[in-house]
């Protein structure tokens, strides 16, 4: 039976419910279940994704949703599919820009409104740290553990973590990550689902309401994710296989770590040759640009473009 509801974790599906000028509401409620009271969003405004240097040699960013709320807090709402390299480094460099572009000309106290990083991850961010904790809060600390600077806070929820069923439910934060977990399957709504905040993103991610065009985005963004899904499993169990071959030699236990490590290396790669080339098929891009949007080799590119 083909779904009711779209799947959240698209970039189609995640802007639909999130990144639409009529979903700001949905946006909001979300960010309120998340954020300290003190920063509490009353209302908010949907700016450009993408964040331009002040040099045009400099690297860009392109976000998947960001927002100011009234009282000038800067976001960024991610949701990463998949597990990347550097993934620390890429969220401290994304909140540089929203910083940056606080800088005023002339005299200025270089006084800064608070600015909140919020990845929602598809995978467990750090495999050796699993616990029930998929909510993490990040700030920077002095050596003694007290908060340094409160206004760059970086939150992550990691969904494979959130494991609640409907009756374990008890905050509204719970309801939305169960809504997102599982929007995909649902065929009827659930009862303690049933608020008006809940039924407007059902409203909003029920295909039936999309038109022909939309239709076509979402099974283009479906495929993407599940290719991409698809890509990381195949080499993970790859991996995995290669290095339990490997590991007769040097006992079970060692030969599970070196698939596992082998696995992650090859999926990585596949992902990143996956990536290229949906955006060679797109057209839309150059080489150069491809290489400089994914943080790849120009030749890396050209190597991929020239199997095609």
């Amino acid at each position: 039976m083909k779904p009711r509801f779209i799947n959240p974790y698209t970039d189609f599906g995640f802007k639909k419910l999130f990144g639409e000028e009529g979903s700001k509401h949905l946006l909001k409620d979300f960010l309120n279940q998340i954020l300290p009271p003190i920063h509490t969003i009353k209302d908010l405004t949907l700016k450009k994704t993408e964040a331009l240097p002040e040099i045009q040699s400099e690297r860009s960013a392109v976000f998947d949703i960001y927002c100011e709320a009234e009282n000038g807090s800067k976001f960024i709402v991610e949701m990463q599919k998949a597990k990347m390299n550097y993934f620390k480094d890429r969220m401290v460099l994304y909140s540089s820009f929203p910083i940056k572009e606080q800088a005023e000309k002339g005299e200025w106290d270089y006084k800064l409104q608070p600015v909140y990083c919020i990845a929602i991850l598809d995978f467990v961010f750090e495999k050796g740290m699993q616990t029930s904790e998929f909510f993490t809060n990040v700030q920077l600390k002095d050596q003694y553990c007290n908060i340094f600077y409160d206004k760059l806070t970086f939150l992550m929820i990691e969904m494979p973590l959130f494991q609640k069923t409907e009756s374990e439910l008890k905050t509204h934060f719970d309801k939305w990550l169960y809504f997102l977990k599982n929007l995909e399957n649902f065929n009827d709504i659930p009862s303690i689902l049933k608020e008006e905040v809940f039924l407007e993103g059902f409203r909003k991610a029920e295909m039936a309401n999309f038109n022909t065009a939309e239709l076509d985005l979402y099974e283009m963004s479906l495929k993407r994710y599940r290719d991409l899904k698809g890509v990381i499993d195949t080499s993970f169990h790859e991996g995995l296989e290669k290095g339990l071959q490997e590991g007769e030699q040097i006992g079970l236990e060692k030969g599970e770590q070196i698939g596992l490590e082998k696995g992650e290396q090859i999926g990585q790669r596949k992902k990143e040759e996956q990536a290229i080339k949906n955006a060679l098929q797109k057209g839309k891009l150059s080489p150069e640009e491809i290489a400089e949007m994914l943080e790849v080799s120009l030749e890396r590119v050209l190597q991929i473009k020239g199997k095609m």
